[in-house]
């Protein structure tokens, strides 16, 4: 069983950063390539990031790409979203995801999920 934990959200101003992490049990996380999804309000999970075992692939949505850096330390097993000048429309509860496989955006190849933390961008 692997739970995931996520921190790191607040309320930030337009242009703003934050770092996001995810924290995560198990013996297999050296293993799992790890994804953050979102989700504003009324609207569908939405891939952002992902980023394989190694940490030598990483892949973004086109609406965070130059913006956002998703990065592990399997040492800590620890996944973490840095998340550059933010946008009113980055406004969402984000999720960070496990999964064994390597279909990156698919949200339903992401086995477990953590219970999200919130990021509110002010304008």
């Amino acid at each position: 069983q692997v739970q995931l934990v996520e921190s790191g959200g607040g309320l930030v101003q337009a242009g703003g950063s934050l770092r996001l992490s995810c924290a995560a049990s198990g013996r297999t996380f050296s293993s799992a390539t790890m994804g953050w999804f979102r989700q504003a309000p009324g609207k569908e999970r939405e891939f952002v990031a992902a980023i394989s075992w190694s940490g030598s692939t990483s892949v973004y949505a086109d609406s965070v790409k130059g913006r956002f850096t998703i990065s592990r330390d399997n040492a800590k097993k620890t996944v973490y979203l840095q998340m550059n000048t933010l946008k009113p429309e980055d406004t969402a509860v984000y999720y960070c995801a496990f999964q064994y496989g390597s279909r990156w955006s698919a949200r339903n190849a992401y086995a477990y999920w953590g219970r999200g933390t919130q990021v509110t961008v002010s304008s």
